[in-house]
């Protein structure tokens, strides 16, 4: 399922914890697996428990939790926008509304071409910022108007597409 190269990097972030909390690199074996495969299947979460003397539901538990983890394919970008109450206070529903028509799909879904995933997500501490979105867990977008979101999935759909 996973390649020896994902098996070793577990082993290098299980050896920086005590023997008895191998568990303690739950997180980190999950982002290898995600890095590899693309999102966190049932089978690998298995593999993850398995390989840290977990039980499987503790480890969907982690999975299940964050939603930087994915769980199942997403598109080429995922956008996270933030729908926690300061941000709706402060236009997020409105800028997920506008990236929904923007994209032609609805909030949990997959663009037809795979290019884009659209999620909400809760708190990404930027309360001030808002809208904000954050691409593939890694970029965060701040104060997002309908016209600088047009130009983010305008420009990220330039950069795919090559």
């Amino acid at each position: 399922m996973i390649s020896e190269e994902s098996k070793a990097r577990f082993a290098k972030e299980v050896a920086k914890y005590p023997p008895d909390q191998k568990q303690s690199a739950v997180m980190a074996c999950l982002a290898i697996v995600q890095q590899e495969l693309g999102y966190v299947s049932t089978e690998s979460e298995q593999l993850v428990a398995d390989y840290l003397g977990m039980a499987p539901m503790a480890v969907h538990e982690v999975t299940t939790f964050y939603n930087m983890y994915n769980q199942k394919p997403v598109g080429k970008y995922k956008l996270n926008v933030c729908t926690n109450l300061p941000c709706q206070l402060r236009d997020g529903g409105r800028a997920l509304q506008h990236l929904e028509h923007k994209l032609g799909v609805h909030m949990g879904e997959t663009t037809p071409d795979g290019m884009f995933t659209l999620q909400q997500c809760e708190c990404l501490g930027a309360c001030a910022d808002s809208p904000v979105l954050l691409v593939n867990d890694q970029t965060m977008c701040s104060f997002m108007s309908d016209d600088k979101l047009d130009q983010l999935v305008d420009g990220l759909r330039a950069a795919g597409d090559k």
